[in-house]
């Protein structure tokens, strides 16, 4: 059994209300410059990336795929990956920052009504909100409680992206009386949410991870935006499509990251120093040796920007068809974002664990900073494992099973 993608109806430029992808990706571009002047500085500063969120704020990033009717920036998803790809390649983790943005804030598009997730993208936009946290599963859950005053949320979420920088979180929390797992907006300014930045992870130190505690936190009827059963009753194929969709995003962090460092290395190579240290050369840019490094990153980073090409057809494609979306459909989709999570996580760890040889001792500089793309790249990946992904695309191929349907981390 093969692999097909779905087909992808892109909708033009001359169809968009927005100012297009085109100003958007050249919008990603100047950010991703802005970004690089001092990503080695704020990296090994790590503090909490508020002016990082402002520069995203200013650029109009946080409201991309806001419907231009709600106020936002009217983008498509195939915009919104290239814009984190972009981001990422300057900094790693200010793209995962925004991806996880992206896929919280859009979230009610997925799993509630369509008037409340109108609702919600309007106040969104309106008030620029960053959002944060975080829908997989974990364990222990978060719990939702039935009171007399309404229900309440409590239980200490672990590691989420973006909850120190967030105006909005968006968690999984299950009924306490059926066990039905739901996702749920919550205002971190409440009464009864704790933040704690305890995070401290080697990378991706930017990302503005930490935990959250829920104390008997009020939660409003129009914060539950809806179910996250796995039940084929409850859980649509167009619905289980925020699996591939969340993931992908992954994807295109992990990509614009490898092309990222050896950007990077590249531009030190063809310098032949260390801009400011004469006496630190780079290795020849003749060196067959070299060059051969370079030929297999490349190889290796285009073939996973190819397939990733082909997985972000397929989810495009996908949410194209909407309601129309077949559960086998869905199987296609979801194995081809989880070949792409494969492809793309060995080209990052290669990348950035191989561009350092190519630098040398000298890339244990920390003026130079290229290790931050390596600790950023195995921080992810040590967090985004792709071991069950490969044995979802084996299954498929071999069996015909369908892939489960799993959020991203």
């Amino acid at each position: 059994m093969g692999v097909a993608t779905v087909s992808s109806d892109s909708v033009s430029e001359s169809d968009q209300v927005g100012p297009g992808r085109a100003h958007w990706l050249r919008v990603a571009r100047e950010t991703a410059d802005d970004l690089a002047t001092d990503a080695v500085a704020r990296e090994q500063a790590g503090k909490t990336p508020f002016d990082e969120v402002s520069r995203l704020r200013e650029a109009g990033l946080l409201t991309l795929l806001v419907p231009a009717e709600l106020g936002g920036g009217d983008a498509d998803w195939p915009t919104a990956y290239a814009v984190v790809r972009e981001i990422a390649a300057a900094d790693g983790a200010i793209g995962q920052l925004l991806g996880c943005h992206f896929f919280l804030s859009w979230s009610a598009r997925f799993f509630a009504e369509p008037s409340l997730a109108d609702r919600i993208e309007r106040q969104s936009a309106a008030e620029q909100w960053c959002w944060g946290g975080g829908l997989a599963r974990q364990e222990p859950p978060l719990t939702l409680t039935e009171t007399a005053g309404g229900p309440v949320l409590d239980g200490r979420q672990s590691y989420a992206t973006g909850v120190l920088v967030a105006d909005r979180l968006a968690v999984r929390a299950v009924r306490a009386d059926t066990g039905e797992p739901l996702a749920v907006v919550v205002d971190p300014s409440c009464p009864g949410v704790g933040i704690d930045g305890d995070a401290d992870t080697f990378g991706q130190r930017l990302a503005a991870g930490g935990s959250v505690e829920f104390d008997a936190v009020p939660v409003a009827a129009d914060a539950v935006l809806g179910s996250l059963s796995v039940d084929e009753d409850v859980l649509s194929p167009l619905v289980a499509l925020a699996s591939p969709v969340g993931r992908l995003l992954s994807v295109h962090l992990r990509l614009g990251m490898a092309e990222g460092v050896l950007a990077e290395v590249r531009e030190y190579s063809r310098a032949g120093r260390l801009i400011g240290h004469p006496a630190r050369p780079a290795a020849s840019p003749e060196d067959p040796q070299v060059l051969s490094v370079y030929g297999e990153l490349t190889v290796l980073t285009r073939a996973a920007s190819a397939l990733t090409d082909q997985a972000r057809e397929a989810v495009h494609g996908g949410l194209t068809r909407g309601e129309e979306l077949t559960y086998d459909e869905y199987a296609e989709i979801s194995v081809l974002v989880s070949m792409a999570e494969a492809a793309t996580a060995r080209a990052v760890r290669e990348s950035a664990d191989r561009a350092l040889d190519l630098i040398g001792a000298c890339a244990a500089s920390s003026h130079l900073g290229f290790d931050r793309f390596w600790r950023n790249a195995r921080t992810h990946t040590l967090y985004e494992p792709v071991t069950h992904r490969l044995h979802d695309v084996g299954n498929y191929f071999l069996n015909g099973a369908h892939p489960p349907f799993v959020l991203p981390v």
